[in-house]
């Protein structure tokens, strides 16, 4: 299991989440990203058909929420059934010490 985030923090100027690890590594990943790869049920359904949700470009993460073991996100598109995992979260976006 892998611990949460000594810190989060979202920029909706530059569209991504930044995550701060516990082993001082920085994370950023991007709202659109975030998005079309959901974890709730329907938008897994819709990858493993081989489809991806169409995003727009201007799309923006407008709230987190922690759950403990992850964050919810609700984007501006109004979609927030899904919960990111930490485990999740680290395999999704490059690293950065920037």
């Amino acid at each position: 299991m892998i611990p949460a985030p000594v810190s989060i923090g979202n920029s909706t100027e530059r569209q991504r989440l930044r995550l701060s690890w516990q082993d001082g590594r920085e994370q950023y990943i991007d709202h659109v990203l975030l998005r079309q790869q959901c974890p709730c049920s329907q938008c897994r359904a819709f990858r493993l058909r081989g489809m991806k949700p169409v995003v727009a470009s201007s799309l923006c993460l407008i709230e987190i929420n922690p759950q403990g073991y992850g964050l919810q996100l609700v984007f501006s598109d109004g979609h927030q059934r899904g919960i990111y995992p930490w485990a999740y979260l680290a395999g999704l976006g490059p690293e950065s010490t920037a």
